[in-house]
């Protein structure tokens, strides 16, 4: 079993699709991974050397931030905006939707579920 940037790569999976198991790693960057180490594409990850292994890792390290450095420079970035207060650290800091979608009836996803408030009571006659 290959591990690369302290993730255990699948076995049944071809290269490229095995490496977006690598947080930061997308399907296009993978391939540009494989192509620069210069690892057969069609090998799955138990086909794998040591060689193979120690080029992914190599083309990884030199050109990408992923796993651990890519989560603590996102949660930065979003420590940042809060501190800074802007529109986006609010909306953050709220748990409300970042990027300006509705969130009147939708946004049940970051909202969580729904708190049922009690309506007005109408007076006797």
């Amino acid at each position: 079993m290959a591990r690369i940037a302290g993730v255990d790569l699948p076995n049944h999976k071809k290269v490229p699709f095995a490496l977006t198991s690598i947080y930061g790693l997308g399907i296009r960057s993978a391939w540009e991974v494989v192509e620069k180490s210069g690892v057969d594409p069609e090998k799955k990850g138990r086909e794998l050397t040591a060689e193979d292994v120690n080029a992914l890792r190599k083309a990884i390290d030199g050109d990408y931030t992923v796993e651990g450095d890519l989560r603590r420079e996102v949660s930065m970035n979003i420590k940042m905006l809060v501190d800074l207060n802007c529109y986006r650290g609010i909306r953050h800091r709220l748990k409300l939707p970042v990027r300006g979608q509705r969130s009147k009836t939708n946004a049940r996803t970051r909202k969580g579920p729904k708190k049922t408030v009690a309506g007005k009571k109408k007076a006797p006659k």
